[in-house]
């Protein structure tokens, strides 16, 4: 991938925040705006955004940016480059943590969040290696709460650095079809993840879809055992939904009325459906949910990626 050089980084830094309006259409896509090649090889340019959250994360990222200009630190530098991710502007973000990582060589952190927007703009070999040495770097270090930058409805921050380092390093090795390779490292995100139940259905997810694949449905089954129709849940009531799916305490009905909430919603209730239906030899109709995942409005969301991944290995 190109680096942005030393002085792009100056004039990121330095710069005030240009607002602008992107268009989500792949289609005569402003070259400026594309941010990513699809594993379907389809230009993937910059999420529309409403006219109010724009103005309220432009805000934000210039706040970030005049804080890190002011305060060069890690965890300035780390901010701004968040800041930038939620605006889409993801390989402007990857330049911020890469130069600030010529600062901070041994921050298992700045690792940890460059390693996701490799993956966001599906540069996996690249996403893997940031997140092998980030989960390297972290074994001396306790695991800590991460503050969100998108709070849940309680404010209550929920994943932790070191199941965030397994879980983006899973899913990675997972969408190159490295199940054995990505085993071990979900079953570590699921000891990070038995923190509170949100990070554990979300590790649980994967760990079983990765079984699955290895053709392991015995420790697959025993996961999903402890999976329990009522938990302590503020987020991922998607990847809950998903694990009754596959113990068989919901439908595929009950799975089809939860989507249409949001983009984001449907490419994670999308890709684990087709999961389902994939895993139980219904090949057609799994291909069928996958592409109408990646035809969905979201492709930065890991549901679209993995569906793109499914799409690409059956054109193999």
């Amino acid at each position: 991938m190109r680096c942005i050089r030393s002085s792009v980084w100056r004039w990121l830094l330095a710069a005030p925040v240009v607002v602008s309006l992107w268009s989500c259409s792949s289609g005569s896509a402003d070259s400026n705006l594309v941010e990513a090649t699809s594993l379907l090889d389809v230009e993937l340019v910059r999420p529309t955004l409403s006219a109010d959250r724009q103005h309220e994360l432009e805000q934000d990222l210039e706040d970030a940016r005049v804080r890190h200009l002011r305060q060069p630190d890690e965890m300035a530098a780390i901010w701004h480059g968040r800041r930038l991710g939620y605006l889409g502007r993801y390989r402007e973000a990857i330049a911020v943590y890469g130069q600030a990582l010529e600062e901070f060589p041994d921050s298992y952190r700045l690792r940890r969040h460059r390693g996701h927007r490799y993956l966001t703009i599906r540069e996996l070999e690249l996403a893997e290696e940031d997140l092998r040495v980030a989960s390297k770097l972290a074994e001396s270090f306790d695991d800590q709460l991460e503050e969100d930058g998108a709070p849940n409805s309680a404010g209550v921050p929920r994943s932790t650095t070191h199941s965030n380092i397994e879980y983006h390093r899973g899913l990675g090795l997972f969408v190159q079809g490295r199940w054995q390779e990505a085993l071990p490292v979900w079953q570590r995100c699921l000891e990070f993840s038995r923190i509170n139940d949100d990070m554990f259905v979300a590790a649980a997810y994967w760990n079983v879809l990765t079984h699955w694949r290895l053709g392991q449905d015995d420790q697959a089954s025993k996961l999903l055992a402890e999976i329990r129709e009522q938990m302590d849940l503020l987020e991922n009531h998607d990847y809950h939904a998903l694990l009754r799916l596959f113990q068989g305490s919901l439908s595929e009905a009950e799975i089809l009325e939860r989507q249409g909430e949001g983009a984001l919603e449907n490419a994670t209730l999308g890709f684990g459906l087709g999961a389902w239906h994939l895993h139980h030899g219904r090949e057609s109709r799994a291909l069928e949910i996958f592409e109408e995942v990646v035809a969905g409005s979201f492709w930065p969301a890991f549901g679209c990626l993995a569906s793109e991944a499914e799409l690409a290995r059956h054109q193999d």
